[in-house]
């Protein structure tokens, strides 16, 4: 964990080229016998890409971080086309202890692009690729939420690559699921907010939630639950704000109710559900459950 391994920075044992470690799976039923065949290769390719590159550009100096990317094929076209969905996660360690702290899962249903058996794949092209691009903006969200979880703000950097990932993917032959658009989730919205200003508190609170919140628990609960507290909190002041067309809050969410439930199972004011409840009407039966309990 990065807590425990700042310690050993000057030790080259530990650093590590790459940064993720990504589990990829798909899902081809729903191709015709040729564009499956095309497909062979595809799931070690993409792994082999992700797993083998350096995102950041530097040496990583901590542990890699987990993520998967499931896709679901929709339908192939002409000689090497194809649609997608596809499910990305990633996870983050939780200090002191074994357990593995969901830091983000969306669904993304607007996905096309080129594929051939066997061709190249690098990372760094200045053109726009509908699949190794879609990658790479994953990629940065992820690091950009991981660096956010271990000092407030320093995912910046990343976020506003995944959004230059964004620009060009909105004004290149495959803009779907690029552009801005009113659907309950989109790439350019969730990078937009990010960076947006009105999500500055968001993401300080976002820190202290992991740092100071999920990383001490069984050490302080009381400070961890507080901080939990403050970040929902924060939220709820900044609603009308934020608007209802705000992807962040939902991919947040989608993450973290079950975690925020379990952290905050036993807290003693109970209104925090119902806080909860307005904030986040998706999971509303979890948190009356939680009220309730």
């Amino acid at each position: 964990m990065k807590k425990i391994l700042i310690i050993f920075l000057f030790l080259p044992a530990i650093l590590v080229s790459q940064e993720l470690t990504a589990k990829v799976t798909l899902n081809i039923e729903q191709l015709s016998t040729k564009y499956k065949e095309m497909l062979v290769n595809f799931e070690q390719d993409i792994a082999n890409y992700i797993n083998n590159t350096r995102f950041t550009g530097s040496n990583w100096e901590w542990e890699k971080i987990q993520c998967s990317f499931t896709i679901f094929f929709i339908s192939g076209f002409e000689e090497n086309g194809f649609t997608a969905q596809a499910v990305i996660t990633s996870q983050r360690p939780v200090e002191g202890s074994d357990k593995k702290s969901l830091m983000v899962s969306v669904l993304d249903n607007t996905w096309k692009f080129r594929y051939e058996k066997g061709q190249s794949m690098y990372f760094g092209q200045k053109d726009f690729d509908p699949l190794l691009s879609f990658v790479d903006f994953y990629a940065y969200i992820i690091l950009g939420l991981d660096a956010d979880s271990y000092e407030p703000l320093s995912g910046s950097d990343y976020y506003q690559k995944a959004l230059d990932v964004a620009i060009k993917g909105s004004s290149s032959q495959f803009s779907d699921g690029w552009v801005t658009s009113s659907s309950t989730y989109n790439k350019r919205g969730l990078v937009e907010g990010l960076l947006n200003a009105k999500f500055r508190k968001f993401r300080e609170d976002f820190f202290d939630y992991h740092y100071n919140g999920l990383d001490i628990f069984p050490v302080d609960k009381s400070k961890a639950q507080a901080n939990f507290v403050k970040l929902i909190n924060n939220l709820f002041k900044m609603k009308d704000e934020i608007g209802a067309r705000s992807v962040v809050m939902p991919v947040f969410f989608d993450a973290k109710s079950g975690e925020i439930v379990d952290v905050l199972r036993d807290y003693q004011d109970k209104t925090i559900f119902q806080t909860l409840q307005k904030l986040d009407p998706g999971n509303i039966t979890k948190y009356r459950a939680a009220e309730e309990g």
